[in-house]
């Protein structure tokens, strides 16, 4: 770009101001040096591969049921029922009942036949005269009649009652449990006091 200097006089002598052109250098470009590499000081980065180290497999344990050892129940014997059979002097008709036994004579109460001494003898026998019938001259006897200790009502096997759907023949003991007399039963008087009367409420006959 011309630089134009300014005139002016001074002592009366002119100056004129000299253009100077003054040329401006291109510009020097500046080459970048291509960026260095950075060196890797030797410390590669490489993948780290993570290994993972699998633990064995642990095989589940199989859980064995312990064996139960069968408990045995102890199976309490239940003592014999005794033989509460009655017998019958053959002579004489006179009936041993285990259930009432002989006290006088010393026979407790509840002494089955086959449990008397052998030298048991028939009280009435004896007292008769008759001899001494021993345990050889009784038979096997039960009864098939029952009395009613309230009312002399008497059951009889035989019989039965039928028109009560008792059959003929039925025996005593198989009467269902809940079998009352059936003349207490319509006996207001002995029914109001005494209530049903059962079969606990009968006596065997020896007759």
């Amino acid at each position: 770009m011309a630089k134009t200097g300014k005139t002016g006089t001074k002592g009366g002598v002119k100056k004129t101001a000299k253009t100077v052109a003054v040329e401006r250098k291109p510009a020097a470009r500046v080459t970048k040096k291509p960026a260095v590499a950075k060196k890797t000081l030797g410390k590669k980065t490489a993948a780290k591969t993570a290994v993972v180290k699998k633990k064995p497999a642990v095989t589940p344990v199989k859980k064995v049921a312990a064996k139960k050892t069968p408990v045995v129940k102890k199976t309490v014997k239940k003592p014999a029922a005794k033989d509460m059979t009655r017998y019958r002097c053959k002579l004489c008709g006179y009936i041993y009942s285990p259930l009432r036994g002989e006290p006088h004579n010393g026979i407790p109460a509840g002494t089955p036949f086959d449990k008397l001494p052998e030298s048991y003898v028939c009280p009435v026998c004896g007292q008769q005269g008759k001899g001494r019938i021993g345990k050889w001259g009784f038979e096997e006897w039960r009864p098939t009649r029952y009395l009613c200790s309230l009312c002399n009502y008497i059951y009889d096997e035989k019989r039965g009652e039928p028109h009560r759907g008792i059959r003929p023949g039925t025996k005593f003991e198989d009467l269902p449990d809940d079998y009352v007399c059936p003349v207490c039963a319509i006996d207001p008087k002995i029914r109001v006091q005494f209530g049903k009367v059962f079969k606990h409420g009968f006596e065997p006959l020896n007759y």
